[in-house]
Parts: structure tokens; C-alpha cells; sequence
């Protein structure tokens, strides 16, 4: 009886049969050439083998009988179909390795890019230190007096250029840090009980809102409203801060001026209420002012020149006590507020964190700040240490807004508005109104935190219980777009800053901002 031969590649019969005269094993001649003439080795026992070690066999070529499935229709359409499941089978696990091949390389392309701006951190600290160094050399050469020149050079003559950039103390003193972290359990345990006010704008309120009144408050030439804050003890009075380096006091109920805050040389970037009587402002004039007073009538208790460059932003803590600076010198400055005194000047990290905004977490221990790079960082005040990053804008940050419910942030760059979880630290939603027509602003929540309003080519509220739909727009804005927007209380008004003079305010017909 013959006896079958199987090719040891594939199986099968082979229709040319070569044997391995080194191994004795049979190949399909096709398979086995392939193979050598890539790797040069048996297939089966690993060997150096060459085709001349490959002999040739005859065999008759006997028909192949047909599998008995193959004999009738129904057969044939089952083997057919056994087929077509295997292929499905097949296409899912290469579906499946493809979404995990992809995975790993974003998780690769993450880790790379994190390693590369490591790295540059790292080169321009390294060119930086190696700066330094020459400076000391240079220094040597030049005294001619030997290593005593050198030790009063570098630290006596230097004390008096850098004195305005130290902080005025080490660190925040303990009594400081205590009462932080008491405001923030008495609050974080409120929060948790937090009750939407009753008298909350409906969303049909909101959507039948219009301007109601626009008030030129700021000088024509530059009358940008960058800023608007609201007095705690009378919703009615107003503050802004303008392009024109001044602040102005407005009764939005009766119509009319209160007063006129003037002393700044430079376009302010934000203003900020501490007290009913005590008002915070910030400036491109590298200064940020205290301001003392009622009604209309305020007077400058302090001018505060701690940043050597640009003051972007102003933030008062939940204490009312104590307040934050961040400034374009890529440092931030905790005061208190009745001394008057920086008690810690913050050094970020990345000489590159130019800050853009600074916003306070609405239980205190947490500060949101904005930087040049696009990125967001949040610090940890109590040690003052960078504690998070948020990154995904594509262009730097100019406004941020907590959420009185604790957990959500906004950011504005020109290009959208980001919502960020603070429980999961991610970006859980990007809105983009404008769809690139026109960039974004200004943002601010209510403080419900049930709505978000953004500025830029227009005025608009989104609905978080809306699922971040828009409720309300007010589209007859100038050309130059918003600035600045602020709720009124329960969310029934709405204060619009705009790029011209004019501070507009929008609410329900016959209702006051």
C-alpha cells in the first residue's frame, strides 16, 4: 500500500514533492524555495539549507476526490458559510489588535512628547546655569582682587536689583494657613448641602431676556471693558475696569455714574471686589491697587509693586481677607489685604509660565492660573506647589471660571471655551460658539453654577442641565465683540463688557442689572 506524503509547511499534499537530503523532510517545492531563498534555513529543524540540497521526487498525480460536503448544493453552501464565519472571525481579532496597536502608540507618542519637553526644560535650565557661570567668570577676570572681590560682588552689589523680585516673606505664616483651612472645611462642608436658590432664572426666563439699557462708561478713545464686578452688599452698583486705565462706579438701577477711580498708567487687565467698601484692581502698569471706600467714592489705600512685568489678573479668597496677583513675570503674590503686605511671591516652576489669568477655587485652598503656553496649572496654596496641569488648549488662556458647585472650570482661549472636571482632572466638554468666525473672550458661571456665560462675537448662556446647549443669545453686540460678562443675582440679569465704551446690561423686560 502507498503511503501519503504531506508537505511539512503546509500540510497538504504536495502536487511538487521535494525532499531535504540534510533532513529528510518533504516540502511543496513553491513553499520551501520561498522560504530558504529568505532566511536560508530548514523551515522545520532550523539547519543552513540551500535549494541544491533539495531533491526532486516523482509522484503520480493522482485526483484529489471531493470532501463529501462538496458533492451536493446544500453541502457546498454550508462549506461556504463555514468559510464566511471564519473570515468574519478573523476580521474582528484584526480589528481588535488594531485598536490596541493604536492605544499603544498614542500612549507612546504622550510619553515622547513629555520626554521632549523634559528635555527642553532641562537644555534651558542647563544654558541658563552655563550663563551664569560665564557671568561669575567674567567677574573673576574683571575684579583682578582675587576670590574676596568676588564674593562682595556677587552678593552685595546684585541685593538692590533684586529686591523688588523677593518675596517680602519665606513663606505664608502658620496662623495664615490655618485660617485658610478653616474657611475651606466650613465651605467644603456647606458645598456638600449647597441648595439651588428657588429663585433661580428658569431657562424660558433666560431665553426671554433682551438689553435692556447701554451705558457709555468708559472714555471712546480706549473704552474696552475688560472687567466687571458686582458690589457684595448692592447688586445694583457696579465696577468696571477699562482699556483707559480707569475704573468706573455705575448705578445700573438708577442710570447714573457714582465716581471715577483713576491712578493706573496702564490699561487695566482685572478688578475684583474684596469687601463691600474695599475694591482690588490689576494693571498692565506692573502694579495692583487696593481701594478703599463706599459708594462712589473710593480712595487708593496702596500700591502694590511686587511683578516686575504685566499684573494679568486679580483674585480675592473666600476669607475676604486675603487676596492673589498673577503676574507676565510668570510669578504670583498672596497679600493680605488689611496689611497691605505680599506675604509670598510664587516662582513658577517653567520660567516660560508667562501667567494670562488667576482664579481662586471657590473654597480657597485651590488656585487656577493661566498661562502663555496654553497650559492651565493648578496650585495647591497651603504649599504653594503645583499640583495639577491642564493641557488642550491650542492657545493661550486668557479667562478662567470655577463653578460654585466645586468641581467644574472653564477656560476661554480664542479658539473655545473648556469645561474641566476637577474630581477626574480632565476635559470632560469644549465648546466652540464661534466655529473659528470669531474668537472667544470672556467666560463666567452664575452661581447657581446651572449656567455659563460666554463673550466674544456675541453674548451667550449655556445650560449645564441642558446638556451645554445654548439658551440665550444676544447677538447685537459691536463689532469688535465682548470683553467681559457677569450674572447678576439668581441669574435674572446679565452685565455684558464690550470692545467699545459701553457697558450693557441685559435682563427681563422692566427688570434691573
Amino acid at each position: 500500500s502507498a503511503v501519503a506524503m504531506f508537505c511539512s509547511i503546509s500540510g497538504n499534499v504536495p502536487e511538487q514533492p521535494v525532499v531535504s537530503i540534510k533532513s529528510g523532510h518533504v516540502f511543496e517545492k513553491g513553499l520551501v524555495n520561498k522560504y530558504v531563498k529568505e532566511t536560508g534555513k530548514c523551515p522545520v529543524t532550523g539547519e543552513a539549507l540551500a535549494t541544491d540540497d533539495l531533491l526532486d521526487l516523482k509522484a503520480n498525480k493522482t485526483v484529489k476526490p471531493r470532501p463529501s460536503p462538496a458533492t451536493s448544493i446544500p453541502g457546498l453552501l454550508g462549506l461556504f458559510q463555514d468559510e464566511w464565519d471564519a473570515l468574519m472571525l478573523e476580521t474582528h481579532t484584526l480589528r481588535q489588535s488594531l485598536h490596541t496597536v493604536r492605544q499603544e502608540l498614542s500612549h507612546a507618542l504622550y510619553m515622547h512628547d513629555a520626554a521632549t519637553r523634559v528635555i527642553a526644560r532641562l537644555v534651558k535650565e542647563r544654558d541658563e546655569a552655563r550663563n551664569a557661570l560665564q557671568n561669575v567668570k567674567a567677574t573673576v577676570i574683571d575684579s583682578g582682587d582675587g576670590g574676596k572681590r568676588v564674593a562682595d560682588t556677587a552678593t552685595v552689589e546684585p541685593v538692590p536689583e533684586d529686591a523688588a523680585k523677593r518675596p517680602k516673606k519665606a513663606a505664608i505664616p502658620n496662623t495664615v494657613i490655618d485660617e485658610l483651612l478653616a474657611v475651606n472645611a466650613q465651605l467644603s462642608k456647606m458645598r456638600k448641602k449647597r441648595v439651588i436658590s428657588p429663585t433661580l432664572a428658569t431657562p424660558e426666563e433666560l431665553e426671554s431676556m433682551s438689553v435692556l439699557s447701554s451705558y457709555p462708561v468708559h472714555k471712546t478713545t480706549a473704552g474696552g471693558i475688560v472687567s466687571i464686578d458686582i458690589n457684595p452688599a448692592l447688586p445694583e452698583v457696579v465696577a468696571t475696569a477699562g482699556l483707559d486705565s480707569s475704573i468706573q462706579i455705575f448705578d445700573t438701577s438708577a442710570g447714573r455714574m457714582m465716581g471715577s477711580l483713576t491712578g493706573h498708567s496702564k490699561r487695566l487687565t482685572q478688578l475684583a471686589y474684596a469687601s463691600p467698601n474695599v475694591l482690588l484692581s490689576s494693571s498692565a502698569d506692573k502694579t495692583a491697587r487696593i481701594w478703599s471706600g463706599e459708594g462712589g467714592q473710593y480712595s487708593c489705600a496702596a500700591i502694590l509693586k511686587d511683578h516686575t512685568d504685566e499684573v494679568v489678573g486679580v483674585t480675592v479668597h473666600p476669607s475676604q481677607k486675603y487676596f492673589v496677583t498673577g503676574g507676565a513675570d510668570a510669578t504670583w503674590c498672596f497679600y493680605d489685604i488689611e496689611q497691605a503686605e505680599c506675604l509670598r511671591q510664587v516662582v513658577a516652576d517653567d520660567p516660560a509660565d508667562k501667567f494670562t489669568a488667576v482664579q481662586f477655587h471657590p473654597d480657597g485652598l485651590i488656585l487656577g492660573a493661566a498661562t502663555a503656553t496654553s497650559l492651565i496649572r493648578i496650585w495647591e496654596v497651603k504649599q504653594q506647589k503645583n499640583v495639577a496641569t491642564f493641557e488642550g488648549h491650542a492657545k493661550p488662556v486668557h479667562g478662567l471660571a470655577f463653578s460654585e458647585n466645586g468641581f467644574h472650570l472653564a477656560s476661554v482661549s480664542d479658539d473655545c471655551v473648556k469645561l474641566w472636571d476637577l474630581r477626574k482632572l480632565k476635559n470632560f466638554k469644549t465648546l466652540d460658539p464661534y466655529e473659528g468666525s470669531a474668537n472667544c473672550a470672556a467666560v463666567s458661571w452664575d452661581h447657581s453654577g446651572n449656567y455659563l456665560a460666554v463673550g466674544g462675537a456675541d453674548a451667550r448662556v449655556y445650560s449645564l442641565r441642558a446638556d451645554w446647549s445654548v439658551v440665550k443669545t444676544f447677538p447685537d453686540m459691536p463689532k469688535k465683540g465682548v470683553m467681559s460678562v457677569r450674572f447678576g443675582p439668581d441669574a435674572k440679569s446679565l452685565l455684558v463688557g464690550t470692545a467699545d465704551h459701553n457697558l450693557r446690561v441685559c435682563g427681563l423686560g422692566g427688570a434691573n442689572g
